[in-house]
């Protein structure tokens, strides 16, 4: 154990992964033992608690909200990047493109990246779509930016990176992206006014009402057991445009919450929902 971790016992361990189950959602494993006593331990030094029952105790009895917030950001995993599972953009320039020559239909377009971490993803289908398809900054695009982790929130707003995010990319889309020096990179102006970043629990209350023409919800799914996974993948399906899509993990499925949906390509789900019937609506 590293100098200024806590020890952390089972009975504890167990009050952690319930308490983080509780308000998140997130199924913690014993292999995630570790990550535990490595994330929160900082923190309970911080508040002067004599260790992880103590810390429990505080957040259960007389925590604040930041309090309660820091210990969500604590135990939430963020991996990103631009461009991740490049199969996704390409079929949603697909969709889009189809979209565009439904008019009128036109006008309005509608994307929701949950869990959007430090907002590469959504940012990415800012660019792409520009890219792609001019014409949708005359159009009523917006794109919805997502996360329970209030710190990443933060980040994805400034939409400032390091220069390193750029490895990987071709020239062509290294080019959408600005560098402003000091080896960092800048979302430009154009797309990060189509982007708006909100905290949400997508175990809560969800706010926003839809219609969307496509959702990404990539690699978060992996985090949550069966029942909440089901729960989650229904209520996207409610929220999604008549035919519209659905876009998730290479490791994840629908299980139950698949009954909205019929898949259509690889980790590609299209809302069973049919125009015909959103327009009798």
């Amino acid at each position: 154990m590293d100098a200024g971790e806590i020890p952390l016992s089972e009975r504890e361990f167990s009050r952690i992964k319930t308490r983080v189950y509780e308000v998140a959602g997130i199924s913690l494993s014993d292999a995630k033992r570790t990550l535990v006593v490595s994330r929160l331990s900082k923190i309970v030094r911080a508040l002067g608690l004599a260790g992880f029952d103590a810390y429990v105790d505080y957040l259960e009895r007389g925590a604040s909200p930041t309090d309660g917030q820091n210990f969500v950001n604590a135990l939430t995993t963020n991996l990103t990047r631009f461009y991740r599972e490049d199969h996704h953009f390409e079929h949603l320039r697909q969709h889009v493109a189809s979209l565009i020559a439904q008019k009128p239909r036109g006008t309005r377009l509608r994307i929701w990246s949950a869990a959007c971490s430090t907002g590469q993803e959504p940012y990415t289908v800012g660019m792409d779509l520009l890219a792609a398809f001019p014409e949708l900054k005359r159009w009523d695009f917006k794109i919805l930016g997502t996360d329970i982790d209030t710190a990443v929130i933060a980040k994805a707003a400034r939409g400032v990176y390091p220069e390193s995010e750029l490895s990987g990319l071709t020239p062509e889309r290294m080019r959408l992206i600005d560098k402003i020096g000091d080896g960092q990179i800048q979302v430009p102006d154009a797309v990060r006014e189509l982007v708006s970043f909100k905290p949400l629990n997508l175990i809560q209350a969800w706010p926003m009402k839809g219609p969307f023409d496509a959702i990404f919800c990539r690699n978060v799914a992996i985090y949550f057991d069966k029942a909440t996974q089901g729960q989650m993948f229904g209520r996207f399906a409610s929220l999604l445009a008549p035919e519209a899509f659905l876009y998730i993990g290479h490791s994840e499925n629908l299980g139950s919450g698949g009954e909205g949906f019929r898949l259509v390509g690889k980790t590609i789900y299209q809302s069973r929902l049919k125009a015909n019937k959103r327009e009798a609506a």
